[in-house]
Protein backbone atom coordinates (compact mmCIF):
# COMPACT_ATOMS: atom_id res chain seq x y z
CA UNK A 1 0.00 0.00 0.00
CA UNK A 2 2.92 2.26 0.74
CA UNK A 3 4.34 2.16 -2.74
CA UNK A 4 0.84 2.86 -4.17
CA UNK A 5 0.34 5.89 -2.37
CA UNK A 6 3.88 6.96 -3.49
CA UNK A 7 2.81 6.14 -6.83
CA UNK A 8 -0.13 8.16 -6.67
CA UNK A 9 1.61 11.00 -5.60
CA UNK A 10 3.64 11.15 -8.05
CA UNK A 11 3.87 14.36 -10.56
CA UNK A 12 4.32 12.17 -14.00
CA UNK A 13 1.19 12.37 -16.82
CA UNK A 14 0.14 9.09 -15.62
CA UNK A 15 0.44 9.35 -11.94
CA UNK A 16 -1.38 12.81 -12.24
CA UNK A 17 -4.37 10.66 -14.48
CA UNK A 18 -4.73 8.42 -12.06
CA UNK A 19 -5.07 10.77 -9.11
CA UNK A 20 -7.51 12.68 -10.67
CA UNK A 21 -9.51 9.67 -12.36
CA UNK A 22 -9.36 8.26 -8.63
CA UNK A 23 -10.57 11.86 -7.02
CA UNK A 24 -13.27 12.18 -10.00
CA UNK A 25 -14.87 8.50 -9.64
CA UNK A 26 -14.98 8.95 -6.01
CA UNK A 27 -16.40 12.46 -6.26
CA UNK A 28 -18.85 11.14 -8.60
CA UNK A 29 -20.01 7.91 -6.98
CA UNK A 30 -20.45 10.48 -3.33
CA UNK A 31 -22.54 13.41 -5.66
CA UNK A 32 -24.36 10.67 -7.13
CA UNK A 33 -25.24 8.65 -3.56
CA UNK A 34 -26.14 12.67 -2.35
CA UNK A 35 -28.41 12.86 -5.67
CA UNK A 36 -30.18 9.62 -5.03
CA UNK A 37 -30.83 9.64 -1.81
CA UNK A 38 -32.62 12.97 -2.22
CA UNK A 39 -34.20 11.41 -5.12
CA UNK A 40 -35.49 8.70 -2.97
CA UNK A 41 -36.68 11.16 -0.17
CA UNK A 42 -38.47 13.48 -2.83
CA UNK A 43 -40.03 11.23 -4.46
CA UNK A 44 -42.17 10.42 -1.24
CA UNK A 45 -42.87 13.97 -0.71
CA UNK A 46 -43.36 15.23 -4.16
CA UNK A 47 -45.56 14.08 -7.06
CA UNK A 48 -44.35 12.54 -10.41
CA UNK A 49 -45.89 15.58 -12.48
CA UNK A 50 -43.44 17.84 -9.91
CA UNK A 51 -40.39 15.96 -11.70
CA UNK A 52 -42.42 16.39 -15.07
CA UNK A 53 -42.14 19.86 -14.65
CA UNK A 54 -38.51 20.63 -13.59
CA UNK A 55 -37.61 18.39 -16.36
CA UNK A 56 -39.06 20.76 -19.09
CA UNK A 57 -37.45 23.70 -17.03
CA UNK A 58 -34.62 22.11 -17.26
CA UNK A 59 -34.08 21.35 -20.76
CA UNK A 60 -35.09 25.24 -21.63
CA UNK A 61 -32.43 26.40 -19.26
CA UNK A 62 -29.91 23.90 -20.32
CA UNK A 63 -31.11 24.70 -24.01
CA UNK A 64 -30.24 28.67 -23.79
CA UNK A 65 -27.01 27.68 -22.19
CA UNK A 66 -25.91 24.67 -24.39
CA UNK A 67 -26.61 26.97 -27.63
CA UNK A 68 -24.86 29.61 -26.22
CA UNK A 69 -21.69 27.93 -24.94
CA UNK A 70 -18.17 29.18 -25.99
CA UNK A 71 -16.37 26.54 -24.45
CA UNK A 72 -14.53 28.51 -21.70
CA UNK A 73 -13.80 25.31 -19.67
CA UNK A 74 -11.76 23.75 -22.51
CA UNK A 75 -10.25 26.91 -23.69
CA UNK A 76 -8.57 27.46 -20.46
CA UNK A 77 -7.48 23.40 -20.45
CA UNK A 78 -5.80 23.73 -23.57
CA UNK A 79 -4.43 27.53 -23.92
CA UNK A 80 -0.76 28.04 -23.58
CA UNK A 81 -2.13 31.06 -21.94
CA UNK A 82 -4.41 29.29 -19.20
CA UNK A 83 -1.86 30.00 -16.14
CA UNK A 84 -1.98 34.16 -17.40
CA UNK A 85 -4.58 35.83 -14.72
CA UNK A 86 -5.00 38.36 -17.57
CA UNK A 87 -6.79 35.42 -19.65
CA UNK A 88 -8.90 33.93 -16.67
CA UNK A 89 -10.10 37.31 -15.56
CA UNK A 90 -11.11 38.02 -19.50
CA UNK A 91 -12.85 34.46 -19.47
CA UNK A 92 -14.84 35.00 -16.18
CA UNK A 93 -15.69 38.24 -17.58
CA UNK A 94 -17.29 36.80 -20.46
CA UNK A 95 -18.78 34.38 -18.85
CA UNK A 96 -20.44 36.77 -16.56
CA UNK A 97 -21.89 38.73 -19.32
CA UNK A 98 -23.01 35.07 -20.68
CA UNK A 99 -24.64 34.19 -17.69
CA UNK A 100 -26.74 37.64 -17.79
CA UNK A 101 -27.66 36.89 -21.08
CA UNK A 102 -29.08 33.09 -20.31
CA UNK A 103 -31.27 34.99 -17.76
CA UNK A 104 -33.06 37.34 -20.15
CA UNK A 105 -33.40 34.96 -22.82
CA UNK A 106 -34.93 32.46 -20.59
CA UNK A 107 -37.28 34.80 -19.17
CA UNK A 108 -38.70 35.69 -22.84
CA UNK A 109 -39.21 32.11 -23.83
CA UNK A 110 -41.00 31.40 -20.20
CA UNK A 111 -44.60 32.36 -21.79
CA UNK A 112 -44.66 30.52 -24.87
CA UNK A 113 -43.39 27.68 -23.30
CA UNK A 114 -45.79 27.62 -21.17
CA UNK A 115 -48.53 28.16 -23.82
CA UNK A 116 -46.68 24.73 -25.81
CA UNK A 117 -46.90 22.62 -23.19
CA UNK A 118 -49.78 23.77 -21.90
CA UNK A 119 -47.97 24.27 -18.26
CA UNK A 120 -48.82 27.59 -16.90
CA UNK A 121 -46.36 27.31 -13.99
CA UNK A 122 -43.45 27.18 -16.16
CA UNK A 123 -43.87 31.16 -16.32
CA UNK A 124 -43.04 31.60 -12.97
CA UNK A 125 -40.47 28.55 -12.71
CA UNK A 126 -38.58 29.15 -15.86
CA UNK A 127 -37.51 33.21 -14.56
CA UNK A 128 -36.45 31.99 -10.86
CA UNK A 129 -34.29 29.01 -12.15
CA UNK A 130 -32.61 31.67 -14.78
CA UNK A 131 -32.32 33.94 -12.28
CA UNK A 132 -30.05 31.16 -9.86
CA UNK A 133 -27.92 31.06 -13.04
CA UNK A 134 -27.19 35.00 -12.16
CA UNK A 135 -25.38 33.84 -9.28
CA UNK A 136 -23.32 30.97 -10.94
CA UNK A 137 -21.87 33.15 -12.74
CA UNK A 138 -19.83 34.07 -9.72
CA UNK A 139 -18.17 30.71 -9.43
CA UNK A 140 -14.37 32.14 -9.98
CA UNK A 141 -12.08 30.65 -13.21
CA UNK A 142 -9.75 29.08 -10.67
CA UNK A 143 -12.07 26.26 -10.94
CA UNK A 144 -10.99 25.17 -14.55
CA UNK A 145 -7.58 26.64 -13.58
CA UNK A 146 -7.37 23.50 -11.00
CA UNK A 147 -8.68 21.36 -13.70
CA UNK A 148 -5.63 22.44 -16.08
CA UNK A 149 -3.39 20.96 -14.14
CA UNK A 150 -5.52 17.78 -12.83
CA UNK A 151 -5.26 18.96 -9.34
CA UNK A 152 -8.93 17.94 -8.78
CA UNK A 153 -9.22 16.91 -4.95
CA UNK A 154 -10.59 20.65 -3.67
CA UNK A 155 -12.52 20.83 -6.97
CA UNK A 156 -14.37 18.20 -5.77
CA UNK A 157 -14.87 18.87 -2.32
CA UNK A 158 -16.49 22.02 -3.61
CA UNK A 159 -18.85 20.25 -5.75
CA UNK A 160 -19.72 17.62 -3.13
CA UNK A 161 -20.58 20.76 -0.41
CA UNK A 162 -22.96 22.36 -2.60
CA UNK A 163 -24.54 19.68 -3.62
CA UNK A 164 -25.03 18.68 0.16
CA UNK A 165 -26.18 21.89 0.82
CA UNK A 166 -28.45 21.82 -2.18
CA UNK A 167 -30.25 18.61 -1.59
CA UNK A 168 -30.50 19.30 2.62
CA UNK A 169 -32.24 22.68 1.43
CA UNK A 170 -34.67 21.27 -1.11
CA UNK A 171 -35.88 18.14 1.92
CA UNK A 172 -36.23 21.04 4.17
CA UNK A 173 -38.75 23.00 1.79
CA UNK A 174 -40.32 19.65 0.78
CA UNK A 175 -40.94 18.75 3.80
CA UNK A 176 -42.27 22.29 4.80
CA UNK A 177 -44.39 23.20 1.63
CA UNK A 178 -45.46 19.97 -0.24
CA UNK A 179 -44.33 22.20 -3.07
CA UNK A 180 -42.35 22.18 -6.80
CA UNK A 181 -40.49 25.21 -5.61
CA UNK A 182 -38.55 23.15 -3.33
CA UNK A 183 -36.70 21.95 -6.27
CA UNK A 184 -36.09 25.60 -7.53
CA UNK A 185 -34.75 26.71 -4.02
CA UNK A 186 -31.95 24.04 -4.20
CA UNK A 187 -30.76 26.07 -7.52
CA UNK A 188 -30.31 28.61 -5.65
CA UNK A 189 -28.32 27.26 -2.68
CA UNK A 190 -26.33 25.05 -4.84
CA UNK A 191 -25.05 28.67 -7.23
CA UNK A 192 -24.34 30.37 -4.08
CA UNK A 193 -22.34 27.90 -1.90
CA UNK A 194 -20.56 27.22 -5.15
CA UNK A 195 -19.68 30.47 -5.90
CA UNK A 196 -18.40 31.36 -2.02
CA UNK A 197 -16.40 28.47 -1.97
CA UNK A 198 -14.55 29.03 -5.56
CA UNK A 199 -14.06 32.30 -4.71
CA UNK A 200 -12.46 31.91 -1.04
CA UNK A 201 -11.26 28.45 -0.73
CA UNK A 202 -9.41 27.45 -4.37
CA UNK A 203 -5.85 28.72 -4.65
CA UNK A 204 -4.93 30.24 -7.78
CA UNK A 205 -5.02 33.22 -9.44
CA UNK A 206 -6.50 36.82 -7.91
CA UNK A 207 -9.89 36.73 -10.12
CA UNK A 208 -11.41 39.91 -10.81
CA UNK A 209 -13.06 41.50 -13.85
CA UNK A 210 -10.71 42.37 -16.79
CA UNK A 211 -10.92 42.69 -20.72
CA UNK A 212 -7.78 41.57 -22.94
CA UNK A 213 -8.37 41.93 -26.62
CA UNK A 214 -5.82 38.62 -27.62
CA UNK A 215 -7.67 36.73 -24.90
CA UNK A 216 -11.32 37.57 -26.19
CA UNK A 217 -9.61 36.81 -29.78
CA UNK A 218 -8.48 33.29 -28.87
CA UNK A 219 -11.17 32.60 -26.70
CA UNK A 220 -14.20 33.05 -29.63
CA UNK A 221 -11.88 31.64 -32.05
CA UNK A 222 -11.39 28.50 -30.42
CA UNK A 223 -15.16 28.81 -28.79
CA UNK A 224 -17.28 29.10 -32.03
CA UNK A 225 -17.19 25.62 -32.57
CA UNK A 226 -17.60 24.23 -29.21
CA UNK A 227 -20.89 26.61 -30.04
CA UNK A 228 -21.93 24.44 -32.25
CA UNK A 229 -20.89 21.01 -30.37
CA UNK A 230 -22.55 22.13 -27.31
CA UNK A 231 -25.46 22.71 -29.60
CA UNK A 232 -25.91 19.08 -30.54
CA UNK A 233 -24.81 17.92 -27.18
CA UNK A 234 -28.17 19.86 -26.36
CA UNK A 235 -30.00 17.81 -28.59
CA UNK A 236 -28.76 15.06 -27.87
CA UNK A 237 -29.14 15.50 -24.23
CA UNK A 238 -32.79 16.70 -23.85
CA UNK A 239 -34.08 16.26 -27.02
CA UNK A 240 -35.86 13.33 -25.95
CA UNK A 241 -38.04 15.27 -23.39
CA UNK A 242 -38.42 18.00 -25.58
CA UNK A 243 -40.08 15.46 -28.11
CA UNK A 244 -41.56 12.92 -24.84
CA UNK A 245 -42.94 16.33 -23.14
CA UNK A 246 -45.34 17.23 -25.85
CA UNK A 247 -47.15 13.91 -26.02
CA UNK A 248 -46.61 12.19 -22.74
CA UNK A 249 -48.06 13.38 -19.30
CA UNK A 250 -46.02 15.19 -16.86
CA UNK A 251 -46.88 12.45 -14.53
CA UNK A 252 -45.39 9.71 -17.20
CA UNK A 253 -42.53 12.49 -17.98
CA UNK A 254 -41.49 12.35 -14.44
CA UNK A 255 -41.39 8.12 -14.51
CA UNK A 256 -39.27 8.36 -17.54
CA UNK A 257 -37.29 10.78 -16.01
CA UNK A 258 -36.58 8.85 -12.76
CA UNK A 259 -35.69 5.96 -15.43
CA UNK A 260 -33.15 8.42 -17.53
CA UNK A 261 -31.66 9.09 -14.26
CA UNK A 262 -30.09 5.65 -12.76
CA UNK A 263 -30.11 4.61 -16.80
CA UNK A 264 -27.51 7.70 -17.47
CA UNK A 265 -25.13 7.32 -14.14
CA UNK A 266 -22.41 5.24 -16.14
CA UNK A 267 -22.25 7.51 -18.97
CA UNK A 268 -22.39 10.56 -17.05
CA UNK A 269 -19.26 9.17 -14.40
CA UNK A 270 -17.06 8.72 -17.63
CA UNK A 271 -18.23 12.00 -19.18
CA UNK A 272 -17.26 13.83 -15.72
CA UNK A 273 -13.61 11.42 -15.78
CA UNK A 274 -12.96 12.09 -19.06
CA UNK A 275 -14.03 15.75 -19.04
CA UNK A 276 -11.18 16.29 -16.21
CA UNK A 277 -8.45 14.26 -17.39
CA UNK A 278 -8.50 13.61 -20.79
CA UNK A 279 -7.35 16.98 -22.94
CA UNK A 280 -3.96 16.79 -20.59
CA UNK A 281 -3.54 13.11 -20.90
CA UNK A 282 -3.74 13.98 -25.17
CA UNK A 283 -2.02 17.62 -24.70
CA UNK A 284 0.86 16.39 -22.81
CA UNK A 285 1.00 12.36 -23.89
CA UNK A 286 0.06 12.21 -27.74
CA UNK A 287 0.28 9.03 -28.62
CA UNK A 288 1.64 9.44 -32.38
CA UNK A 289 4.59 10.67 -30.68
CA UNK A 290 5.81 7.31 -28.78
CA UNK A 291 4.74 3.60 -28.17
CA UNK A 292 4.99 4.56 -24.72
CA UNK A 293 2.53 7.53 -25.10
CA UNK A 294 0.26 5.17 -26.76
CA UNK A 295 0.71 2.62 -24.43
CA UNK A 296 -0.54 4.56 -21.62
CA UNK A 297 -3.02 6.04 -23.43
CA UNK A 298 -4.49 2.56 -23.96
CA UNK A 299 -4.19 1.68 -20.56
CA UNK A 300 -6.24 4.25 -19.22
CA UNK A 301 -8.95 3.78 -22.17
CA UNK A 302 -8.87 0.12 -21.40
CA UNK A 303 -9.71 0.82 -17.50
CA UNK A 304 -12.12 3.40 -18.31
CA UNK A 305 -14.43 1.21 -20.80
CA UNK A 306 -13.94 -1.73 -18.65
CA UNK A 307 -15.40 -0.02 -15.64
CA UNK A 308 -18.35 2.37 -17.44
CA UNK A 309 -19.39 -1.09 -19.59
CA UNK A 310 -19.86 -2.89 -16.58
CA UNK A 311 -22.03 -0.75 -14.87
CA UNK A 312 -24.06 -0.40 -18.06
CA UNK A 313 -24.13 -4.18 -18.13
CA UNK A 314 -25.79 -4.09 -14.18
CA UNK A 315 -28.13 -1.53 -15.30
CA UNK A 316 -29.71 -2.94 -18.54
CA UNK A 317 -30.24 -6.47 -16.54
CA UNK A 318 -31.44 -5.66 -12.97
CA UNK A 319 -32.85 -2.47 -14.50
CA UNK A 320 -36.45 -3.54 -13.15
CA UNK A 321 -35.23 -5.00 -10.07
CA UNK A 322 -33.43 -1.60 -8.77
CA UNK A 323 -36.04 0.45 -9.40
CA UNK A 324 -38.65 -2.18 -7.84
CA UNK A 325 -36.04 -2.39 -4.93
CA UNK A 326 -35.26 1.54 -4.35
CA UNK A 327 -38.88 3.65 -5.67
CA UNK A 328 -42.50 3.45 -4.44
CA UNK A 329 -45.13 2.12 -6.42
CA UNK A 330 -45.77 5.39 -8.75
CA UNK A 331 -42.22 4.89 -10.28
CA UNK A 332 -42.34 1.06 -11.04
CA UNK A 333 -42.90 1.86 -14.54
CA UNK A 334 -39.19 3.57 -15.03
CA UNK A 335 -37.52 -0.04 -14.48
CA UNK A 336 -37.78 -1.39 -18.49
CA UNK A 337 -36.89 1.81 -19.12
CA UNK A 338 -33.61 2.16 -17.26
CA UNK A 339 -32.91 -1.55 -18.78
CA UNK A 340 -33.39 -0.08 -22.40
CA UNK A 341 -31.68 3.36 -22.04
CA UNK A 342 -28.68 1.83 -20.41
CA UNK A 343 -28.11 -0.48 -23.42
CA UNK A 344 -28.84 2.55 -25.91
CA UNK A 345 -25.36 3.62 -24.34
CA UNK A 346 -22.98 0.99 -25.47
CA UNK A 347 -21.91 2.30 -28.41
CA UNK A 348 -21.30 5.80 -27.00
CA UNK A 349 -18.47 4.46 -24.72
CA UNK A 350 -16.18 3.06 -27.81
CA UNK A 351 -15.42 6.30 -28.61
CA UNK A 352 -15.52 8.62 -25.86
CA UNK A 353 -11.82 10.00 -25.57
CA UNK A 354 -11.47 10.38 -29.32
CA UNK A 355 -13.18 14.31 -29.31
CA UNK A 356 -11.22 15.32 -26.28
CA UNK A 357 -8.29 13.78 -28.17
CA UNK A 358 -8.83 16.80 -31.29
CA UNK A 359 -9.77 19.56 -28.41
CA UNK A 360 -6.03 18.73 -27.30
CA UNK A 361 -4.49 18.90 -30.40
CA UNK A 362 -6.94 23.04 -30.68
CA UNK A 363 -8.81 21.18 -33.04
CA UNK A 364 -12.83 22.35 -32.22
CA UNK A 365 -13.78 22.00 -35.42
CA UNK A 366 -13.80 18.50 -35.91
CA UNK A 367 -15.58 17.41 -32.66
CA UNK A 368 -18.60 20.28 -32.97
CA UNK A 369 -19.05 19.22 -36.84
CA UNK A 370 -19.43 15.15 -34.98
CA UNK A 371 -21.60 16.55 -32.58
CA UNK A 372 -23.88 18.15 -34.87
CA UNK A 373 -24.07 15.09 -36.83
CA UNK A 374 -24.52 13.22 -33.87
CA UNK A 375 -27.65 15.64 -33.20
CA UNK A 376 -29.65 15.21 -36.27
CA UNK A 377 -29.18 11.22 -36.75
CA UNK A 378 -30.19 10.81 -33.24
CA UNK A 379 -32.97 12.47 -33.17
CA UNK A 380 -33.79 11.65 -36.73
CA UNK A 381 -33.59 7.81 -35.23
CA UNK A 382 -35.81 8.95 -32.15
CA UNK A 383 -38.50 10.20 -34.38
CA UNK A 384 -38.80 7.35 -36.33
CA UNK A 385 -38.43 4.86 -33.84
CA UNK A 386 -41.21 6.81 -32.08
CA UNK A 387 -43.35 6.35 -35.24
CA UNK A 388 -42.69 2.70 -35.36
CA UNK A 389 -42.73 1.47 -31.84
CA UNK A 390 -43.05 4.28 -29.42
CA UNK A 391 -40.46 4.72 -26.69
CA UNK A 392 -39.86 1.38 -26.91
CA UNK A 393 -38.93 2.11 -31.04
CA UNK A 394 -37.68 5.47 -30.38
CA UNK A 395 -35.12 4.36 -27.92
CA UNK A 396 -34.10 1.64 -29.99
CA UNK A 397 -33.74 4.16 -32.80
CA UNK A 398 -31.39 5.72 -31.15
CA UNK A 399 -29.11 2.76 -30.07
CA UNK A 400 -28.90 1.94 -33.90
CA UNK A 401 -27.70 5.33 -34.49
CA UNK A 402 -25.10 5.35 -32.04
CA UNK A 403 -23.35 2.23 -33.57
CA UNK A 404 -23.39 3.78 -36.81
CA UNK A 405 -22.34 7.16 -35.35
CA UNK A 406 -19.18 5.19 -34.17
CA UNK A 407 -17.74 4.90 -37.95
CA UNK A 408 -17.49 9.25 -38.07
CA UNK A 409 -15.36 8.86 -34.68
CA UNK A 410 -13.06 6.37 -35.82
CA UNK A 411 -12.12 9.33 -38.54
CA UNK A 412 -11.11 11.87 -35.89
CA UNK A 413 -9.28 9.53 -33.99
CA UNK A 414 -7.43 8.64 -37.40
CA UNK A 415 -7.33 12.43 -38.52
CA UNK A 416 -5.27 12.91 -35.04
CA UNK A 417 -3.41 9.58 -35.22
CA UNK A 418 -5.30 8.20 -31.64
CA UNK A 419 -7.32 5.59 -33.05
CA UNK A 420 -6.96 2.05 -31.37
CA UNK A 421 -8.60 -0.54 -33.23
CA UNK A 422 -7.70 -3.20 -30.27
CA UNK A 423 -9.40 -1.08 -27.67
CA UNK A 424 -12.68 -0.81 -30.42
CA UNK A 425 -13.06 -4.41 -31.00
CA UNK A 426 -12.96 -5.74 -27.70
CA UNK A 427 -15.59 -3.46 -26.28
CA UNK A 428 -17.71 -3.61 -29.55
CA UNK A 429 -17.81 -7.10 -28.62
CA UNK A 430 -18.57 -6.51 -24.68
CA UNK A 431 -20.54 -4.05 -25.73
CA UNK A 432 -22.99 -5.89 -28.29
CA UNK A 433 -23.11 -8.78 -25.36
CA UNK A 434 -24.44 -6.20 -22.98
CA UNK A 435 -27.43 -5.17 -25.64
CA UNK A 436 -28.37 -8.68 -26.36
CA UNK A 437 -28.69 -9.39 -22.43
CA UNK A 438 -29.94 -5.99 -21.53
CA UNK A 439 -32.98 -5.77 -24.21
CA UNK A 440 -34.02 -9.49 -24.07
CA UNK A 441 -34.03 -8.93 -20.29
CA UNK A 442 -35.92 -5.74 -20.87
CA UNK A 443 -38.41 -7.34 -23.56
CA UNK A 444 -39.56 -10.31 -20.61
CA UNK A 445 -39.78 -7.86 -17.77
CA UNK A 446 -40.95 -5.26 -19.80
Amino acid sequence: MKRVFSFMSGTSITQRVLRGSAISGMGYFFSQGIRLASNLILTRLLFPDAFGLMALVTMFVLGVVMMTDVGLTPSIMQSKRGDDPKFLNTAWSVKMLLHSFYFVVICALAWPAAQFYDAPQLVQLMPAVGASLLIGGLVSPNIEHAQRHIRLGTVTLIDLASQAASVGSMVIFALLTRSIWALVFGQFVAAGVKAVLTRYYLKGPTTGFGWDKEAVHELIHFGKWITLSSAGGFVLSQGDKAVLGKYLSLEQLGVYNIGFFLASFPMALAENITGRTIIPVYRDSPPHESPQNFATVRRMRMGLSAIVLSMIAVMAVGGPWIIELLYDIRYQGAGPIVSLIASAQVPVVLGMTYPQAALAAGDSRSPSLLQMLRAGVQIGAFLIGAELGGLTGAIIGQMIAGWVLHLFIIRIAIKHRVWDPLHDAIFAIFGALITFVGMSHMLMTG
